[in-house]
């Protein structure tokens, strides 16, 4: 088990995080959903105690202690006083050593799931995310597919299949233990050997991606029928980078200029002059392989093609050369904004735990100031001009196809279909 460290003295409290460099990328064929279902389980039971009896020990101490799980990691997370850090420390290893995987709990937590799926049903925001993904990278690739999984891959999955990727990932040569606030370095190394100290090693084999094309030919619409919407929620995109990429930080400045923040030129445009959303952006999700670009905002439906017009239009200006004046003024909002992340010890516990999953070393954190500092205005061009091609995105429009297909097509930006929340094709009159 790795351990990273930091000591940060001036409140008595502790963070710790374990993260185990495995999610949902390591779903089996047919079971995706799994790993996400493994974390909501380990609170469920552990150790002697049942869900209730681990709520009220939870409660009893005051502490702070949740499982999740996302794409490539999944995590235990404390938030505790020094006086408790023990025992708070004895309840996450229980959880994360010792999980009981209680049927009646495993029930109880499939039917919610399955449930929370069929709500996806009647939400733009979620079948827009799931036709964007499954366009992108196909829907046998981790990335082209929920971390929540699909009805039938939920109802496939069985207690032995949770009990089986727990055994598999939850090992401490693919885990690591970051520990923030008041101990010393000896104090954490004792904490993680009396908590951790009998975690037994296992065999670990990366899951492989399949390969996927970088880009697609050209620029193509995709409507997702959601009758009668109110509005129209748009993902345009194409494949991006992934985090070990050399242009993070060029990419960092560009997208905060295009859409990264507040003030930047789609929700400037969509939001403040056109009237068209209450928000707008985009960003990069960088991934161990290249994850996608997206651009996004939920648009009142009956100006759907009007604001298709404008995310073109900003997506074509931000490939030009940046004025010095924006450049400057990105620049400025990333390096002073960087500190509102670490803050607290639970910030500092977050920010190093994000870096585990692409084994990038502590440095990074403190690397970051420099790096924007020295992107200039040609970085971002050149970049912009690599990894955003206006004639080769996918575009996903959620929203009511009796209303907006006509117009989209009217606007003769590319060709226009219609496909379900899976990306895939449907037959229309």
């Amino acid at each position: 088990l790795t351990l990273q460290i930091v000591e940060q003295r001036e409140l008595p409290v502790v963070d710790a995080v374990l993260v185990v460099r495995t999610g949902s990328e390591a779903d089996p064929a047919g079971k995706a959903g799994l790993a996400t279902l493994v974390a909501n389980m380990l609170d469920e039971g552990a150790g002697s105690r049942d869900a209730l009896s681990l709520a009220e020990e939870i409660g009893y101490l005051a502490v702070r202690l949740g499982t999740s799980a996302s794409l490539e990691q999944s995590s235990a997370v404390l938030h505790t006083t020094r006086a408790t850090l023990d025992s708070g420390m004895a309840l996450m290893a229980d959880v994360v050593l010792r999980p009981t995987f209680p049927e009646k709990e495993f029930a109880r937590l499939k039917s919610e799931r399955l449930t929370g799926l069929l709500q996806e049903q009647d939400r733009g925001p979620a079948m827009a995310d799931r036709a964007f993904a499954a366009l992108l990278y196909g829907e046998s690739h981790p990335y082209g597919r929920s971390a929540s999984g699909a009805r039938e891959s939920v109802d496939a999955i069985t207690l032995d299949d949770v009990r089986t990727f727990w055994r598999s990932w939850y090992r401490p040569n693919n885990a690591t233990l970051v520990l923030v606030g008041d101990l010393t370095v000896a104090d954490a190394e004792a904490l993680a050997l009396r908590a951790f100290g009998r975690w037994e090693r296992g065999p670990i084999a990366p899951p492989a991606y399949p390969t996927v094309a970088t880009q697609r030919a050209g620029t193509a619409i995709h409507i997702v029928d959601k009758p009668k919407a109110a509005q129209s929620s748009f993902r345009i995109g194409s494949i991006g980078v992934p985090r070990s990429t050399a242009d993070y930080y060029p990419l960092m400045v560009m997208n905060t200029a295009l859409g990264g923040s507040f003030t930047s030129r789609l929700n400037n445009t969509l939001r403040e002059v056109k009237g068209y959303t209450y928000g707008a952006g985009s960003g990069f999700s960088m991934r161990r392989a290249a994850g996608p670009f997206t651009a996004r905002a939920e648009v009142v439906s009956a100006k759907t093609d009007s604001a298709l017009i404008e995310f073109m239009n900003e997506l074509r200006s931000i490939r030009k050369p940046m004025p010095a004046e924006e450049l400057a003024k990105v620049k400025r909002y990333l390096r002073l904004g960087y500190a509102d992340g670490f803050e607290s010890t639970s910030d500092i516990a977050s920010q190093i735990a994000n870096l585990v999953p692409y084994n990038l070393p502590a440095s990074t954190l403190s690397a970051f100031d420099a790096g924007i500092g020295k992107v200039t205005a040609a970085d971002v061009q050149r970049v912009a001009m690599k990894y955003l091609d206006p004639s080769k995105l996918t575009i996903v429009i959620a929203g009511d196809r009796a209303s907006i297909e006509t117009p989209l097509k009217a606007t003769k930006i590319a060709p226009v279909d219609v496909r379900d929340m899976r990306g895939r094709p449907v037959i229309v009159p």
